[in-house]
């Protein structure tokens, strides 16, 4: 499952910061604040919705969705602060880098890959990217 995981969230290899997509930023942080704040409801069924039809594919039902995210995105099922950070064009597609703080107070930076479908922008796929390093 890991693997799969893997590929199915793999990075691209370059950056290209994002200019022509500005106006998209308020439609993708919602979409992801709407997957959140169903996750936070154990609402799996709403949250799947958000999914793209590749992830929707690979998972099958919104109970194999929660599993994977209860298991292997514990901060995104439960976080205790979220704030979005910059959207990218990254290999022709747009992440948008997300930081959540977890229950426990640690930091994670995440990269949501979006699509825009013809049920508008929708979750294909989320990284775990370095924390932001924090010292003196």
């Amino acid at each position: 499952m890991r693997r799969v995981l893997a590929t199915v969230f793999a990075t691209a290899l370059f950056i290209v910061p994002l200019h022509a997509q500005e106006g998209s930023d308020s439609a993708i942080t919602g979409v992801i604040q709407n997957q959140i704040d169903a996750f936070l409801r154990d609402d799996f069924a709403s949250a799947f919705t958000y999914a793209s039809p590749s992830i929707k594919q690979l998972f099958g039902t919104p109970e194999n969705f929660g599993v994977m995210v209860r298991q292997g995105y514990p901060m995104v099922w439960r976080p205790a602060d979220v704030q979005y950070l910059e959207l990218e064009e990254i290999g022709g597609r747009l992440w948008q880098k997300v930081m959540i703080t977890d229950q426990s107070g640690t930091v994670h930076v995440l990269g949501y890959q979006m699509i825009e479908t013809p049920d508008g922008w929708q979750i294909n796929g989320v990284q775990v990217l370095q924390a932001p390093q924090v010292g003196a």
